[in-house]
């Protein structure tokens, strides 16, 4: 049995499916939230390196390097920024971020 182009895109839209759900089903901690969005882009990094490797083309992978690019300084940012919110308030709650208005 080989896998083929249908397994990773099967592998992909259970990633982005559960990256989904993580957002709308857990709203109230900002680091599932992070995690989530991860996850999505994580099931786009496979769809553009399964793609790439069907049509044998290598800019979808050149691509889904930009994009882990991308997604680990997103992290890095949205992490420190996380840390500087805790100790200024003390509580990394969602519902606490209105309170950053200026």
């Amino acid at each position: 049995m080989t896998i083929g182009l249908g397994h990773y895109l099967a592998v992909a839209a259970m990633l982005f499916t559960l990256g989904i759900l993580g957002i709308f089903l857990n709203r109230k901690n900002i680091i599932v939230i992070l995690m989530s969005v991860e996850l999505i882009l994580l099931a786009v990094n496979i769809n553009l390196v399964a793609f790439s490797t069907f049509l044998g083309d290598i800019v979808g992978q050149v691509f889904a390097l930009l994009v882990l690019t991308v997604a680990a300084a997103e992290a890095a940012i949205g992490l420190a920024v996380l840390v500087v919110y805790f100790r200024n308030r003390g509580s990394i709650a969602v519902e606490d971020v209105n309170l950053m208005k200026g």
